[in-house]
């Protein structure tokens, strides 16, 4: 594609961005339209937090599940000595009670760390 058909093209697509967004005269907020019906969107900055909250404790508890489940296969396959064992034991104990604190910290209970997945089923 020439620089030519490129520019046209950028212009074409910004003009009608333009173009759509000028049908909201509203102020700043965001505004929507669903079923032909005006729908003002509501954010609010303590649901945001909390979602990015779940969010990132739901990763790190995954995570977490995956460093246990390797703590296991080593422990199993007895790679690992006493000392490591316990000082996996204690580490994996202290983690699991930092994500518990954190859970509380930002109201979630257990099962909002297990976020649907729709047809893969529940993360957790």
């Amino acid at each position: 594609m020439g620089a030519v058909e490129r520019s046209k093209l950028e212009s074409e697509t910004l003009s009608d961005f333009v173009r759509v967004m000028g049908k909201n005269t509203a102020p700043a907020r965001s505004h929507g339209e669903v079923n032909g019906r005006r729908v003002r969107i509501k954010l609010d900055p303590e649901k945001a937090k909390n979602g990015l909250g779940q969010l990132v404790l739901t990763l790190v508890k995954v995570i977490h599940e995956l460093l246990e489940l390797q703590a296991i296969r080593r422990i199993d396959a007895g790679s690992l000595m006493d000392e490591e064992i316990e000082n996996i034991g204690m580490t994996l104990m202290q983690q699991a009670e930092e994500i518990d604190r954190l859970r509380k910290e930002f109201n979630l209970e257990e099962e909002d760390l297990n976020i649907d997945l729709g047809p893969l089923g529940k993360l957790l």
